[in-house]
């Protein structure tokens, strides 16, 4: 230290005749350095941090309750984050048990992950816009005026426990609620 001690290096700031010695150059140099190196820019996928994972519904599987899983997983060098989701509706009274299937990506557009599509094992096709909340992610379908539209929403509720709802409706605007459910996080 004694360098610093004894070395001073003045820079004059603009029409002041104020110095700054080097000691204090070195630490202003080493807090940028610190921000620069320390202060990594959040991830596009930030949002979906405690969605992603592998999850379970509460349903028993028993007529009138389902049963089904869904994961989050990101793929292609995180370009792109896939939703699979397994769901078995047990058959009950003047019911047949239906077994469905589906895939969702969720994709990039101008360097956020806003959009999404979707197919399932029924022969459906959706393409979804996406919007944040605090606690929730919302997938709601694009206009098409020969079908219905879909809103399909995650609730946080906390951090292994999330509330999905899917939803319908006629004019695009009032939705009601087709199927809903409460998943556990089981693989994180």
């Amino acid at each position: 230290m004694k360098f610093f001690d004894t070395f001073e290096i003045r820079f004059y700031t603009y029409n002041t005749n104020k110095t700054m010695s080097i000691k204090y150059l070195s630490v202003i140099y080493l807090l940028l350095l610190h921000l620069a190196c320390f202060s990594q820019p959040q991830s596009v996928w930030h949002k979906w941090d405690w969605l992603t994972g592998e999850w379970q519904g509460e349903g028993s599987g028993i007529p009138g309750e389902g049963f089904g899983t869904f994961s989050f997983s990101f793929d292609l060098d995180s370009n792109i984050l896939v939703r699979r989701s397994h769901s078995d509706y047990s058959a009950g009274d003047f019911k047949r048990r239906i077994i469905r299937d589906d895939i969702m990506i969720i994709y990039l557009k101008n360097g956020q992950p806003d959009n999404a599509i979707f197919f399932d094992n029924e022969g459906h096709f959706i393409k979804y816009t996406i919007t944040y909340n605090e606690n929730s992610i919302v997938f709601t379908s694009e206009p098409d005026p020969e079908s219905p539209a879909f809103r399909f929403i995650y609730e946080k509720i906390n951090s292994s426990s999330v509330n999905t709802r899917f939803e319908m409706s006629r004019d695009g605007v009032s939705f009601i609620s087709y199927v809903e459910g409460i998943s556990k996080k089981i693989i994180k």
